[in-house]
């Protein structure tokens, strides 16, 4: 799904973070790191254009582009600890594949919701059996390589639910209106105007819950598996690393106040635990916790937190939190906030679905707005922890084991994606936006010593 972005503050939110003490500039991964003492925190963006059954060969793609996925679920195996890497854990962000298989589900019909016609999202609301026959198997089979090789962890988007729908509160303009309308706002992105082009809601996850389910193989009996709700759409998993265990949540997109309340049941359950909070759509590109405009759960439906809610409800109120990571919105963002206790709380975005960088160079021509077709070349965020120094730190890297190489050893990077993404950054920006260090100031106060 086209996500809109908003990059009116993004020049300023990086100034302010490149003042704040807990960074400290770019740099490659230490070359000897500390036995013991440091891990890697591998993060999924969306894989949905990767599983689009449309992007495979099947249908008259020029090669499969779930072989990307694949090669990413591929390398994070070689790369767990258990066959002599550093990738501890595993945090998937969401929307795993594209379509749904359903126009609306039974809970959502019942309540009095109801769809209408939107020519801006016919691909977005396809619904196809191919869900079910292509794109579902090609997640499972990609994450049966890391079944038993590292835990992990995955928050359901809005892709992954049974339905998505147009809402019949927001319809479309005819499209023979829409050129008219934004002519009054030629700067706003059309993306970002639910009053012109509607708003989707959604609704279902027994799709989710068939692979990703408590009782999946997965999870079923994995001590590291420590909790669930809504039948495992949203989850807990426990992981040693670095001389501490960490608390994983993995929550619904937009969660409801019954899901923020397990969520503060589980932490109170692992009193003390350092905890990650992964959940779909939480920052925009320009570092503000807004969700996208067009998939506006909370304004449809008051079951539903927006980013804000979120922060004010949960993640600010229990210092166990200090990191949140999302996806759904395109580009990169990080923010630190003081929680309720006064604890720094980082805040990451990494979102690399409309890249088409390797569509290009297999020949595929340019599709809507004559932008590359959205495939996402198979990047990956590797979250480098280090506590054997004083202050422990974190080290950013991006990596597609499709180019085999990091974002700040791809010297076409900026080229490549900087204009769809993040079109007001200097490539130097650009670049640092993938590949950037943090420190942990207040870590060993919260947490105490690595044991």
């Amino acid at each position: 799904m086209q996500k809109p972005f908003n990059l009116s503050n993004l020049a300023r939110l990086l100034a302010v973070a490149a003042a704040l003490p807990i960074l400290a500039g770019c740099g490659a991964l230490p070359a000897t790191p500390s036995a013991e003492r440091d891990f890697v925190l591998a993060v999924i963006p969306d894989t949905q254009n990767m599983l689009d059954y449309r992007h495979q060969q099947a249908e008259g793609f020029k090669f499969d582009a779930n072989d990307l996925f694949v090669g990413q679920m591929r390398y994070l195996a070689d790369n767990a600890r258990s066959a002599g890497g550093k990738v501890a854990f595993v945090a998937a962000v969401g929307d795993v594949w594209q379509h749904q298989t359903a126009t609306m589900e039974t809970d959502h019909a019942a309540r009095g919701h109801r769809a209408v016609p939107n020519p801006y999202f016919s691909v977005e609301l396809e619904v196809t059996p191919k869900a079910k026959t292509v794109e579902m198997p090609a997640a499972l089979a990609g994450y049966r390589l890391l079944d038993g090789r590292v835990p992990f962890g995955v928050a359901p988007g809005n892709h992954d639910y049974d339905a998505m729908w147009a809402d019949a509160r927001f319809p479309p303009v005819p499209p023979q209106e829409l050129g008219k309308l934004m002519a009054a706002h030629p700067q706003t992105p059309v993306e970002s105007r639910p009053d012109l082009i509607g708003m989707l809601h959604i609704g279902g996850l027994d799709n989710f819950r068939s692979i990703f389910g408590a009782d999946s193989g997965f999870f079923k009996g994995k001590d590291w598996y420590v909790a669930s709700y809504h039948g495992g759409a949203d989850s807990a998993q426990i992981f040693s690393a670095g001389g501490y265990s960490f608390l994983h949540l993995a929550l619904e997109m937009q969660p409801g106040d019954d899901v923020l309340a397990w969520a503060a049941d589980v932490m109170a359950a692992h009193p003390g635990l350092p905890t990650i909070v992964t959940t779909h759509d939480y920052l925009n590109g320009a570092g503000e916790r807004h969700g996208n405009p067009i998939v506006d759960l909370k304004r449809l439906d008051d079951r539903h937190n927006d980013a804000e809610d979120l922060w004010q409800k949960l993640i600010r109120r229990h210092d166990q939190i200090f990191l949140v990571l999302c996806g759904h919105q395109r580009g990169q963002a990080m923010r630190v906030d003081a929680n309720g206790a006064g604890h720094q709380v980082v805040q990451i975005l990494a979102d690399y679905q409309d890249r088409g960088q390797s569509a290009i160079e297999a020949g595929v021509p340019p599709g809507l707005r004559g932008r590359p077709v959205p495939i996402g070349d198979g990047w990956l965020r590797l979250m480098h922890f280090d506590f054997a120094a004083a202050v422990p730190s974190v080290q950013v890297k991006t990596y597609s084991p499709h180019y085999r190489r990091y974002s700040g050893e791809t010297s076409d990077y900026a080229k490549w994606y900087k204009a769809l993404e993040q079109p007001a950054l200097s490539d130097g920006e650009f670049f640092a936006a993938d590949d950037y260090r943090f420190t942990l100031p207040d870590f060993r106060e919260r947490f105490g010593p690595p044991r």
